[in-house]
């Protein structure tokens, strides 16, 4: 495990002390369990930007293709053949 110094305000120690005594536990798993915490939800959108992706997905859902399916498989076997055989670089000289 390692050892790290951090400079925070003294409410913020106050909060780690008292909430460490209260739960009971040291106060490196208080601060390890809150990054934890924070860290997983800082991984997810807020109300705007899911939002804001939600109104992105119903434009698209909206829209007319701008070309029709066949070709578009056509072009995704191309590359699903490409990708197989080592892409662009391993092809015919």
């Amino acid at each position: 495990m390692a050892r790290v110094t951090f400079s925070l305000d003294e409410a913020t120690v106050a909060r780690i002390r008292q909430t460490a005594a209260r739960l009971r536990k040291p106060q490196s798993h208080v601060v390890r369990d809150a990054v934890e915490e924070y860290a997983a939800r800082a991984d997810r959108l807020n109300e705007r930007e899911r939002v804001h992706a939600l109104a992105i997905l119903e434009r698209l859902h909206q829209a007319k293709p701008s070309r029709p399916a066949s070709a578009v498989d056509r072009e995704l076997k191309a590359i699903r053949d490409a990708r197989r055989s080592g892409g662009r670089r391993h092809g015919p000289a």
